[in-house]
């Protein structure tokens, strides 16, 4: 029996050679789950900044459109007033 737990505690060289490919191929699949994280806490990121800069641009157009709008009326009844009463 003392012969036989002995030999078990053993590898063979087939086994130690998986075991070891094994480490290896964790070591690459643990850095490409890193670098995808990565990635995709950038373009997460990127569309925040993107989304926020969209919403203030349409804010500022809304803004500008009423602005000229309400100029171009102000304009034009200003305008009438004065070939009325001119």
């Amino acid at each position: 029996m003392g012969k036989k737990d002995a030999t078990g505690n053993r590898s063979a060289p087939v086994e130690q050679y998986r075991k070891q490919i094994g480490k290896q191929d964790w070591k690459k699949s643990k850095q490409r789950v890193k670098s995808s994280k990565h990635r995709a806490d950038e373009e997460s990121f990127l569309w925040g900044v993107k989304e926020v800069a969209m919403v203030l641009a349409a804010i500022f157009s809304m803004i500008a459109g009423t602005y000229f709008f309400l100029y171009w009326q102000l304009n034009k009844q200003e305008l009438k007033d004065h070939t009325t009463h001119g």
